[in-house]
């Protein structure tokens, strides 16, 4: 019964840290040129976003400069940490005419 217990309660993390790696990347659909990188806590979790350029021989012009996103939540489980990594494509955005992307 006790590993039954564990092995609910160890799902039940990766199931929160899984949502909140979604909601990080539910936060912007796309990426300045600069690039996405932010770290923080949130319920015991730690995270971080970082991003890159994503290579691609595609020279269309109508075609977006993508950008690979990596979303990493951690936590705590007894003496051991525990990690999961999320990774998503997402556009680069242009800056508006005259302007800078924020």
């Amino acid at each position: 019964t006790g590993s039954s217990v564990r092995t609910v309660g160890e799902a039940e993390r990766f199931q929160r840290a899984a949502t909140l790696a979604e909601s990080l990347l539910t936060l912007r659909d796309s990426v300045s040129a600069e690039g996405w990188n932010e770290s923080g806590e949130s319920a015991g979790y730690a995270w971080r976003v970082s991003s890159s350029p994503f290579g691609s021989s595609v020279t269309d012009p109508k075609v977006p400069v993508l950008h690979e996103v990596g979303v990493q939540v951690s936590w705590q489980d007894g003496d051991r940490v525990r990690m999961i990594e999320v990774t998503t494509l997402r556009p680069e955005r242009k800056p508006p005419p005259g302007g800078k992307a924020k």
